[in-house]
């Protein structure tokens, strides 16, 4: 199932289908980020107020604000409640 980054839930991963929408500066900041086509991104944790997101991406992790998270589409990996 596909869906926006901003969409997953804690726990969930999803593999970058597309990055789409946002600023030129936007995806350039993302792709240095190393969040390109194919790579696997997790969901680590939501702030209280569920701004910013917190990523895991090549094994560290990154924060994105869901309304940047929302332009980047994911091919969603099964999920067992948050275990892997």
């Amino acid at each position: 199932m596909r869906k926006p980054l901003s969409e997953l839930e804690v726990g969930q991963t999803g593999v970058v289908v597309d990055i789409s929408g946002g600023s030129p500066k936007f995806r350039r900041r993302v792709l240095d980020m190393g969040i390109t086509k194919g790579r696997r991104v997790k969901v680590v944790r939501k702030a209280p107020l569920r701004d910013p997101v917190e990523f895991e991406v090549l094994g560290y992790n990154i924060s994105l604000r869901r309304d940047e998270a929302r332009h980047i589409l994911v091919e969603v990996e099964e999920y067992e409640g948050g275990k892997r």
